[in-house]
């Protein structure tokens, strides 16, 4: 299994065990940044806890707040809009902005695998 997929699968068990993942969020408006990877490509952060996406409220995104959103959630809501945007996710992002991205629905089929 390679890093990116073990990191996938982490993230996954524990939004699962959880029961909801983060996002960070100001006034209705939620965090979303270049890709490091991909040119032209916008990718909205998901935390797997909370302490992770607090520890990113600092500086340029110090009125951000930590927002949950129930695994439901983002299968009805937030998916479909992930999707027709074009927009990635990206895991567990560290103080360096670094982390796994990937297709919204890369993350979904991983939740419901290791969700049956």
């Amino acid at each position: 299994m390679s890093k990116a997929e073990t990191n996938l699968s982490a993230f996954s068990k524990a939004v699962i065990k959880a029961g909801e993942l983060w996002v960070l969020s100001a006034d209705d408006e939620f965090v979303v940044v270049d890709s490091i990877e991909f040119e032209n490509t916008d990718v909205m952060p998901l935390f797997s806890n909370q302490a992770a996406a607090t520890a990113l409220c600092v500086e340029d995104w110090a009125d951000y707040q930590p927002v949950t959103v129930k695994i439901d959630d983002f299968f009805d809501e937030w998916l479909p809009n992930l999707d027709a945007d074009k927009v990635l996710v990206a895991i567990d992002l560290d103080e360096n902005l670094v982390g796994e991205e990937i297709e919204a629905f890369t993350l979904a089929k991983q939740l419901a695998e290791d969700n049956a």
